[in-house]
């Protein structure tokens, strides 16, 4: 249990870093919703995004988790980090480089003909991202937490304030005094682009407040271990590519394959991609248990009863996002509040099942220990690919009918599919004893209070009702699994009252 601990330490230290700065770039949309309001400019800063993860995906090369993989290897420990710092910073130049030569046909691939300059602002947002993921993982296996919280929190409020003076400051200014200096700087066509410069400043800040860890660096690759590393590496990455096409890809093929054609179609994939972040807060908490979680279970590795720990973390994890869950989807009328365009309040009913969606995906994560331990990743891009495949086939085939419900269902069966095949093949390779028929029962049970709230305040339109049945399934939820874990919980509180 006191592994759990260290586990949930670690989570709040590098995780929740990482949830602040999201959330406070996730805070941008109820204001870019309401900024860009009425107009299809939220759709096509949503086309822009769901390119940066492929290529990001494709430059960084699962390096990361490599990283952390080959430290625990004593012959390779002191070149790992050099290695594998040169072939990023050659695949960076070289990638980077192809996108932006490329960026005019990139652009109308996406859905954005006429506007390369966006291509060319992703790339430098790519570059400096990519190259500061690797100094990121540094800082997380040495556990530095205070530089890596600090870097990350001031990247995303600089990116906040450059947003803000370019949106609110300098159209007030300007409104005020028509011949202000401003005007050389900022023209009112360019919002989605003002975006994006904010964004590659926050990248650039976050490259040069890690500058240190890159002059550190000596430039040479030791081939014996960068051929190992690519071995290890290449079925992830894969999985990280194909991954990306069940989480983000779904906006483009929004875009090309929806019933409706031209600025109708980029503005539901704006209300589509609206609509997904209030999925925020268990996107946030997986986020924030595989930042802390990757090190921990290679670390973990090495004990006798790491199985038992896997299974323990599994339990609690699967409990924390039922809670959410119900947060969030017994809340909806709170949260919807979140997007400032009314409008978009149409693409409210993807929200649950973008909700189970992610569940299934943090579980995934969880579950995909078995092929990261044992080096079979060739299945975890295996097991991604199918995804894929599933992903691609569902949007092709209904998209034209049923616009972005489409894409919530793809991802919602996407990611079901998964996390199933992962469980039944990973307990062959590689037994943890997780308690899965208990953890089904919690999903179950939070999916059946879901309905029954929905159907309450279908019956009577109450607000006070229907915010007294939230809360009142939400603390007999809570009472249930206290009731059900007492045991694991006292043990927890008991460990963390012998250590104070």
């Amino acid at each position: 249990m006191s592994s759990i601990k260290k586990l949930a330490g670690q989570t709040i230290w590098y995780g929740a870093s990482s949830i602040f700065a999201r959330f406070l770039y996730y805070l941008l949309t109820p204001y870019l919703t309401g900024k860009f309001a009425g107009t299809v400019e939220y759709g096509k800063m949503s086309l822009v995004f769901a390119l940066i993860p492929f290529l990001f995906t494709l430059i960084v090369f699962a390096f990361e988790t490599a990283y952390f993989r080959f430290m625990q290897r004593k012959e390779y420990k002191v070149d790992v980090y050099d290695t594998l710092s040169t072939s990023l910073l050659i695949s960076t130049l070289g990638i980077i480089g192809l996108t932006i030569f490329f960026r005019e046909r990139i652009a109308t691939f996406i859905g954005l003909p006429g506007h390369p300059e966006y291509i060319t602002l992703c790339a430098t947002i790519i570059g400096f991202d990519a190259l500061s993921a690797l100094p990121f993982a540094k800082l997380r296996h040495e556990n530095r937490p205070k530089k890596f919280a600090f870097i990350r929190i001031t990247g995303i409020l600089l990116n906040i304030v450059i947003v803000y003076f370019f949106l609110t400051v300098c159209p007030g200014i300007i409104k005020k005094n028509p011949n202000s200096i401003l005007h050389f700087v900022y023209s009112a066509h360019l919002g989605v682009a003002y975006v994006l410069i904010a964004n590659a400043a926050a990248s650039l800040f976050q490259f040069l407040a890690l500058s240190k860890e890159w002059s550190r660096v000596n430039l040479h690759i030791n081939k014996t271990l960068w051929k190992e590393v690519m071995i290890y590496a290449l079925p992830l990455t894969i999985a990280g590519f194909a991954g990306m096409i069940n989480e983000t890809f779904d906006r483009i093929m929004l875009q090309r394959w929806s019933p409706l054609k031209g600025d109708a179609a980029t503005f539901e994939v704006g209300v589509y991609s609206a609509c997904y972040k209030l999925s925020i807060l268990i996107t946030l908490f997986v986020q924030a248990f595989r930042m802390g979680a990757e090190p921990f279970f290679f670390k973990q590795s090495t004990e006798e009863n790491a199985p038992r720990v896997y299974a323990r973390v599994m339990k609690f994890f699967v409990i924390t996002i039922c809670g959410m869950f119900l947060f969030v989807s017994l809340y909806l009328d709170i949260w919807k509040y979140f997007i400032r365009d009314e409008k978009m309040w149409a693409g409210l009913k993807v929200v649950p099942i973008l909700l189970l969606a992610n569940m299934f995906l943090g579980i995934y994560i969880n579950l995909s220990i078995w092929y990261r331990l044992s080096r079979k990743t060739t299945a975890g891009a295996y097991i991604t690919l199918i995804g894929a495949g599933i992903t691609i086939a569902i949007n092709f085939l209904f998209i034209p009918y049923f616009s972005y419900m489409a894409c919530a269902w793809a991802t919602f069966i996407c990611y079901g599919t998964m996390m199933v095949i992962s469980y039944i093949w990973g307990q062959k390779s590689y037994p943890v004893p997780y308690a899965w028929k208990k953890l089904v029962a919690y999903m179950v049970i939070v999916v059946i209070l879901y309905f029954i709230h929905h159907g309450i305040i279908s019956v009577w339109h109450n607000t006070a009702l229907n915010y007294t049945v939230a809360t009142l399934f939400l603390l007999l939820f809570g009472l249930f699994i206290y009731r059900i874990e007492r045991k694991e919980f006292d043990n927890l509180f008991k460990i963390r009252r012998s250590s104070v």
